[in-house]
């Protein structure tokens, strides 16, 4: 399996529809994961007390997608950037790419490349890894 610095990431193909309204960031893997807490579809991958669920806990449903991230992740093959997004309740949403960005967290990847709508630049500026790659630099 590679190393967390030998993960290659590639674009979502659901942002290729429409380029103009994403950037490219690169997010705090905890912060985020705190703050989808408050999602609604959260229960699937997280325990009550915020934790991400270990593969025998998630919901059957979910667990073919976990492990067919764990497999791109174990021939080295690139993993799609998810998709983030702020909700309704301020909370940081995932849009795509939820079982890749929470099974890359799981396995302890601290920072992870996300797209997100241009519109909600300002309000992931809590949830940048550095300042600096706020526009994919």
């Amino acid at each position: 399996m590679p190393t967390k610095n030998d993960i290659k990431f590639t674009d979502n193909p659901l942002v290729a529809d429409d380029p103009g309204r994403y950037i490219a960031v690169k997010v705090r893997a905890p912060a985020v994961v705190k703050s989808w807490r408050a999602s609604l579809f959260s229960f699937e991958w997280l325990t009550p007390d915020g934790k991400i669920k270990s593969p025998d806990q998630l919901p059957d449903a979910e667990k073919p997608k976990r492990q067919a991230v764990e497999k791109l992740l174990q021939s080295g093959n690139a993993i799609p950037m998810p998709i983030l997004g702020i909700g309704i309740s301020d909370n940081v949403e995932i849009g795509s790419g939820r079982a890749e960005f929470l099974t890359l967290a799981a396995q302890g990847v601290a920072i992870i490349p996300v797209h997100i709508p241009k519109s909600c630049e300002s309000d992931f500026k809590p949830f940048l890894a550095d300042v600096d790659s706020s526009h994919g630099k």
